[in-house]
């Protein structure tokens, strides 16, 4: 697979074409931001961490039935994935109250909610992603109303197996979004599924160990992305 020029550079990710127009190669940076950019660092083995974790949950997904991007890993840091034409919009679950939904209902962060939670966001970064629903994405045109109920169907069913998958290692799995895309008349999951899209708590004490440590500024933001795919079972090599 012969790599190409960078189609897009986002804020921890870049993408480049191939000699297949079919097919992209996504490159994990150790590049780490947060609010929308306004802090910004580089942290040692990022990109392989999450290089080797995203494969990891997109693959334990496409054993569930789950149609996703992701082809194989290329290197330490790239993988190659199909290329989708990508929807704007991000599905978010919530499983405990964390982040944006406690500052605007008023939450205590770690209430478990007695239903996972489904929200949409618009992805903009300039106006701080803000949350949309269903009838935003059918006036504007931004997906039809088929892929609207195909989005939270396959969301939904992320969350079952992602849940059970980290509870069997200790872990919550808090929140997280996707990312849903067209590919040859079929919706894909596309984007990535890392500790930086997503909470993930420890069971027992609540330790945060996802990108909110770097939020946060507690410490620690690789190794507890390590720790997490430890205790996955992420293979530490991939041929």
């Amino acid at each position: 697979m012969q790599k190409g020029d960078q189609l897009y550079a986002g804020k921890a990710k870049s993408i480049y074409l191939t000699d297949d127009p079919t097919k992209l190669i996504l490159h994990f940076r150790d590049d780490t931001s947060a609010f929308d950019g306004e802090k910004v660092e580089q942290l040692d083995r990022k990109g392989m961490v999450n290089n080797r974790f995203n494969a990891f949950v997109m693959e334990m997904l496409e054993k569930d039935g789950l149609s996703t991007h992701f082809e194989k890993i290329l290197s330490e840091d790239e993988s190659l994935v199909k290329r989708l034409e990508m929807i704007p919009v991000e599905c978010v679950v919530r499983n405990f109250a964390a982040g944006s939904i406690c500052k605007r209902l008023g939450l205590k962060e770690g209430l478990e909610l007695n239903t996972p939670i489904f929200e949409f966001f618009l992805k903009d970064d300039a106006r701080h992603d803000p949350m949309i629903n269903e009838f935003h994405i059918r006036a504007f045109g931004w997906a039809e109303e088929r892929e609207v109920e195909r989005m939270k169907e396959l969301t939904f069913r992320v969350n079952d197996v992602l849940t059970r998958l980290f509870r069997g290692a200790g872990m919550l799995l808090v929140d997280f979004k996707l990312e849903f895309g067209r590919y040859e008349g079929e919706l894909l999951l596309g984007d990535e599924f890392t500790p930086d899209g997503c909470r993930i708590w420890d069971a027992t004490t609540r330790e945060k160990l996802d990108k909110d440590r770097f939020r946060r500024n507690l410490g620690g933001v690789i190794e507890a992305y390590e720790e997490v795919a430890h205790r996955l079972g992420v293979p530490s090599e991939y041929s």
